[in-house]
């Protein structure tokens, strides 16, 4: 055991103070306990004269308190402060164990309080000598007492004598075995808030974000780049992900991950300007109102066996920088097509157009010029979309007047199933009654067939099996949904799924959905994929998330009219 206070720490040394208080605490209630047991006995027991009973437990008394003081105000020495208050309770007890008759008296139990102390609180040897004197005075006093009264008394004393001894031993071994784990405990204890704090200050700097989740999606705590992320500053963040409307592709993202946790990776869209409870938090958000943050998720459950609570960990990563520096890469050679689109397209183009006129002022019967209409529409598109792409690389201004997309998206579907051959009813349009909304419409033309091509490429063909719909979002923002009941996108994909060049399929050229949402941003709109919960439930009262294209508009209707739910 550790002698000496300065060996040890701080809160042991701090224990040992408050042990040797208690000690003078006791001391205090046993010279109680032997006035109180005077008042019972009143014959003032005497040895030789000079000892009297009552003048020793007084004396006792007031050195209890002068020891119990001197622990709270002078906490120097306490090695010499223990050992001096040790003698003076074996020589008060001792006094009091001869004036009581020896070791009949029964007094002899006196001595395990102050011999249990000087285990606990000082070394082994020096415990063990103060049990030994105790034992040897014990011997001396009952071969006195056979001298002077032929009482044999001996056994007994020796006997007890053993037994302080075994208790010393005993008590000290406990003492420094819980002396050595409250070490081992402060020690632990240091290095866990040191690595907190290195914790702290490494989620602090990251600009990757961290949330930690509870097992009911419960956020527990987040570092200040996801609270940005999310925009989140300033706010309480104890609170479900699910509560917050901002936070729903999130919350479904987590919910999929705990059904399937082979899922560690997703994309997702978070617009904090949808949750009125966001906004005007900070000048951030209401800097790129009309934008969204493109996060990627990655989910990861923290070891928690044993401790029986579950904790989970979201790292977000905000992709949005990454695809416009992506995009801009890509700029470069972007420029270059665009350049030979002008001089090797456009020219084939102007004589194919002046062919088509010519055949047809010599071909008349309806199928062909019913051909030369489909070759001459087909002309126009494909010089229309040089244009566009001449117009991305200048930035012109697009006629952004405003469109009724009942009649334009009627028209447009009609049109759509006509040139496809689709069965009716394939493509359903709805929610788009009386909306009016400011966009060119040659540019939402093209930006709704890209986006219905590639639907018509993955859907079933059923009744329904690609949806066009207009809906509002909680801003009152007119948004476009295309969507179908193909395989949705996967998050590898859904990486790259707006950069130029960038395809899936063998006979793609990678422009289609860069070019549709450079249109869109043209016109003041935004273009994203994102996953939603269904608006149709599913027998067992669920709803299922599927994927879609959504178009959210620059300006919402003033006046909208029935709409399904998002």
């Amino acid at each position: 055991m550790v002698a000496r206070l300065h060996a040890l720490t701080a809160e042991s040394r701090e224990t040992f103070w408050r042990s040797l208080q208690t000690l003078n605490g006791t001391r205090v209630v046993i010279a109680v306990v032997l006035l109180v047991y005077l008042s019972f006995d009143a014959r003032g027991l005497r040895v030789s004269g000079q000892f009297i009973y009552a003048e020793v437990c007084l004396v006792y008394l007031l050195l209890a308190a002068v020891f119990a003081l001197l622990t709270v105000y002078a906490r120097r020495r306490f090695l010499l402060q223990l050992l001096a208050q040790i003698a003076c309770d074996l020589a008060i007890i001792s006094l009091l164990y001869l004036a009581a008759g020896g070791v009949r008296s029964g007094l002899a139990i006196l001595y395990l309080f102050p011999l249990a102390g000087m285990a606990i609180l000082a070394p082994l040897l020096l415990a063990l000598f103060s049990a030994s004197l105790v034992a040897l005075f014990m011997l001396g006093e009952s071969a006195w007492q056979i001298v002077t009264d032929g009482d044999t008394t001996m056994l007994l004393a020796g006997l007890s004598g053993a037994a302080f001894l075994a208790v010393v031993v005993v008590v000290n071994r406990m003492a420094a075995k819980l002396i050595g784990q409250e070490e081992l405990a402060v020690r632990r204890g240091v290095e866990i808030g040191v690595q907190q704090a290195v914790n702290r200050l490494v989620m602090s700097h990251m600009s990757d974000g961290i949330v930690v989740l509870g097992v009911d999606g419960q956020v527990l705590a987040g570092n200040p780049a996801a609270q940005q992320m999310l925009g989140l500053v300033g706010q309480d963040l104890n609170f479900r992900l699910a509560s917050a409307p901002a936070l729903e592709p999130l919350a479904q993202a987590f919910d999929e991950w705990h059904a399937d946790a082979t899922q560690h990776t997703a994309f997702v869209t978070i617009k904090p300007y949808m949750d009125p409870a966001l906004q005007g938090v900070t000048a951030a958000w209401s800097a790129r109102r009309d934008l969204a943050a493109h996060l990627k998720a990655r989910f990861a459950a923290v070891d928690t066996s044993g401790l029986g609570v579950e904790r989970s960990v979201i790292f977000l990563q905000d992709v949005t920088g990454i695809e416009n520096q992506a995009q801009e890469l890509k700029l470069a050679s972007m420029g270059r097509l665009t350049a030979s689109i002008a001089h090797e397209v456009r020219n084939p183009l102007s004589a194919i157009g002046h062919a088509t006129s010519l055949l047809s002022e010599d071909l008349a019967t309806p199928v062909q010029q019913r051909l030369l209409r489909i070759v001459g529409d087909n002309v126009a598109r494909v010089n229309r979309m040089v244009e566009d792409i001449l117009q991305l690389s200048r930035k012109v201004q697009p006629h952004s007047e405003p469109l009724a997309l009942d009649g334009f998206l009627a028209e447009l579907v009609a049109e759509f199933e006509e040139t496809h051959a689709l069965a009716p009813e394939v493509v359903r349009l709805g929610g788009a009654a009386r909306v009016m909304v400011r966009f060119d419409a040659l540019h939402l033309r093209e930006v709704v067939l890209n986006l219905l091509n590639n639907a018509v490429r993955y859907a079933s063909g059923a009744a329904g099996s690609i949806r066009l719909f207009v809906v509002h979002d909680r801003v009152r923002r007119v948004e476009l949904h295309v969507q179908d009941d193909g395989p949705g996108i996967s998050s590898e994909v859904r990486s790259h799924l707006f950069e130029p060049f960038y395809t899936t399929s063998s006979k793609g050229t990678g422009l289609g959905l860069y070019l549709a949402r450079e249109l869109c941003l043209n016109n003041e709109a935004m273009l994203d994929y994102e996953y939603r919960f269904d608006s149709d439930a599913q027998p067992d009262g669920s709803r299922k998330s599927s994927g879609r294209f959504v178009i959210t508009f620059a300006r919402a209707a003033a006046k909208p009219g029935p709409q399904p739910s998002i």
